[in-house]
């Protein structure tokens, strides 16, 4: 069946319109639990339909946009559909449907009149919107936007149940976000100031005339509010405090996809507004220290959810090393390790709520035996686990390899130090999931520290775990098939982007010539031609 080019106008603003409509739908009918749940899967079915036409028609007919309410850019509000924002959104979409379906699962398991699952699952919808809207975005304020609702929305998931350790770790959640928001929109502001308008088009053509030194500091303002948001060292420090104190669920589609929005927001202004590679440099010093410091931080935990929190940060040094290589091999390498990464990380945590029903605890102090006790959960863990490590012939070992080919093909000093220091990292990341594996999968649970110890039941949405003796547990470690099957789904299609390689490195080679192009965004929002020279030139199509 052949897909017209007229439906991407119409589906353009769907993966935002969904989820914003059934979560109102799912907040007035908060006292029928199952049809919220049915809502809020049909709607996350819809995202990811809706948003796999749209790569089809954008990898078949280049980048599109919508002027929403037919307000002409730069005055109206733009939409923007190309490779890069429609594989963020296959990616993200697929991500949430897993979770959800996974959160929904074990709420069915344990029960749900105790949980707060009225608004746990509208906030959810929320968070979907604003991470769909930041994706589509075509001017800073609707990015500015979209950032906000989905942090807001993040707000409300991260204190669910209002435990001290999930309000002390909202706090610091919520005063880091504040920072962040309220530096970019100072960013927005001094933009505007500059240039007189928010359209990433129109500043792409108007950024060239602003004086150099004025240029950098705005990029400079708009780094530090993506890096706070993207966890980027030295602004990362908030993240491992944060996240693993969450539900299962939550923290999953946190550590997967919330910092993902604030490399794409550093991707698109980087390609797009500040091409003069200027504060290349910066990245990459800031690539290279996000790698070690992150991987090192995660050598030195115990607890299973810091760990991996601590190889999230570690993981997004590589994503900037691509961006900051500056070349069409390097933002290729960085759109594919975006993509695995936010499959790969997403299931190491989903696999950790299921080792926390499993075996009581998440804690490498009272771990021990897995194998034999689940063979299913070691073989789920251990694929992610080497994919994440970089180990071939998985996914992780492809994105690292184009980046490590770039970094040589770039040939500076400078990024022959950053392919070390990725070389490094990746074989201390495949360190620290082989320790995990032999502390909680392979030794007796008895050689453990503490492996008489664990919580008394699986924490769902509240936590409400005390410790007691291993064999004392409510629950005596079954998991769920609601909580297995979206699981086992995330690692079938982490190992697809291995199976299907080449056609996967070959969109996201595409995105990146797309990106390297800047005149072809220019020239689908505001219309009428421009080429490289007329853009170069400052000169607005005509």
């Amino acid at each position: 069946m052949t897909v017209p080019s007229s439906w991407v106008g119409p589906l353009t603003p769907l993966p935002v319109l969904i989820p914003l409509l059934a979560a109102a739908l799912t907040l007035i009918l908060g006292r029928r639990p199952r049809a919220q749940r049915a809502i809020t899967i049909a709607a996350l079915v819809g995202v990811v339909a809706v948003s796999v036409v749209l790569l089809f028609l954008a990898d078949r007919d280049g980048t599109s946009a919508l002027q929403i309410g037919g307000w002409e850019a730069p005055f109206g509000i733009t939409l923007v559909v190309d490779r890069l924002s429609a594989i963020m959104l296959v990616v993200s979409a697929v991500v949430l449907l897993a979770v959800i379906v996974y959160a929904v699962g074990q709420g069915i398991r344990d029960g749900d009149a105790e949980q707060p699952v009225s608004i746990f699952l509208p906030t959810y919808l929320a968070l979907t919107a604003g991470v769909c809207n930041a994706f589509l975005a075509g001017d800073l304020f609707n990015l500015f936007v979209g950032f906000e609702v989905l942090l807001v929305a993040s707000f409300v998931l991260l204190t669910l149940g209002a435990s001290a350790e999930r309000v002390r770790a909202g706090v610091s959640y919520v005063m880091v976000s504040a920072v962040s928001s309220m530096v970019f929109l100072v960013g927005v502001a001094v933009v505007y100031a500059a240039t007189g308008t928010l359209n990433f088009a129109q500043l792409a053509i108007r950024l060239p005339d602003v004086p150099q030194g004025t240029k950098m500091a705005l990029f400079a303002i708009l780094l530090v509010a993506f890096g706070i948001k993207a966890a980027v060292f030295p602004l990362s420090a908030w993240l491992p405090d944060s996240y693993p104190t969450a539900p299962a669920p939550v923290t999953a589609v946190f550590a997967g996809l919330l910092t993902k929005v604030g490399v794409y927001a550093i991707i698109r202004t980087h390609t797009l507004l500040f091409t003069d590679g200027s504060m290349d440099t910066v990245l990459m010093i800031a690539g290279l220290l996000t790698m070690v410091v992150g991987i090192l931080g995660a050598i030195a935990q115990s607890e299973i959810k810091r760990l991996l929190s601590f190889t999230l940060v570690s993981h997004i040094g590589y994503m900037i090393f691509g961006v900051a290589l500056s070349t069409t091999a390097g933002l290729a390498g960085a759109v594919y390790y975006v993509a695995h990464h936010i499959l790969v990380q997403t299931t190491l945590f989903l696999v950790v709520g299921l080792i926390d029903r499993q075996a009581g605890s998440s804690s490498l102090r009272r771990l021990g035996g897995l194998a034999a006790a689940s063979p299913l959960l070691a073989i789920i863990f251990l694929i992610p686990a080497l994919n994440l490590g970089g180990i071939p012939p998985f996914s992780g070992f492809v994105g690292k390899v184009a980046l490590l080919e770039a970094g040589v093909d770039k040939a500076s000093t400078l990024a022959w130090i950053l392919v070390a220091g990725s070389v490094v990292t990746s074989l201390l990341t495949l360190y620290v999931v082989a320790r995990v594996w032999t502390k909680a999968f392979w030794r007796a649970r008895a050689d453990a520290p503490e492996g008489g110890l664990s919580d008394n039941s699986p924490t769902a949405l509240l936590d409400n775990a005390t410790d007691v003796e291993f064999e004392e547990r409510d629950d005596p470690g079954r998991m769920p098939v609601g909580m297995l099957v979206p699981t086992i789904a995330l690692v079938a299609v982490g190992l697809s982007l291995t199976v299907f390689a080449g056609p996967f490195v070959g969109i996201s080679n595409r995105a990146a010539d797309e990106l390297r192009a800047p005149s072809v965004y220019v020239t689908a929002v505001l219309g009428g031609t421009v080429d490289p020279v007329t853009y170069a030139s400052g000169e607005e199509p005509r």
